[in-house]
């Protein structure tokens, strides 16, 4: 149940992504601040769903959930826990979902601290 959580919190989050690229952009062109208004809170909440999912497969790979193909495909029954955990990001997708926690971060901290920067 748990890694069907992590794959639904990845696709709120590519939904979310689609909305933070698209709503704010049209609100400035149209210059409506309630669209713009959109971008911190979106921002956060991409955040916060993507830091979800990769915590849920950082749980899978300590708890060696081999129910979870990336799981059977990194790790094994005799890793210790600390290569279980860089096994998270040691392939491809896993990396893909780290780089992508990173730019949440930073897009979060960007939206929370250019509030108040001139228009």
């Amino acid at each position: 149940m748990t890694p069907e959580i992590g794959q639904f919190t990845l696709i709120l989050a590519l939904l979310m992504a689609l909305l933070l690229g698209v709503v704010p952009m049209l609100g400035a062109a149209r210059n409506d601040q309630r669209w713009m208004a959109v971008a911190p809170v979106a921002a956060g909440s991409l955040l916060a769903l993507v830091a979800i999912s990769f915590l849920i497969l950082i749980h899978a790979f300590v708890q060696q959930d081999f129910s979870v193909a990336y799981v059977a495909a990194n790790s094994n029954l005799k890793l210790p826990i600390q290569y279980r955990i860089s096994a998270v990001w040691g392939a491809h997708e896993g990396s893909f979902l780290l780089w992508s926690l990173i730019l949440s971060v930073w897009t979060a901290l960007v939206a929370a601290f250019s509030r108040s920067l001139p228009a």
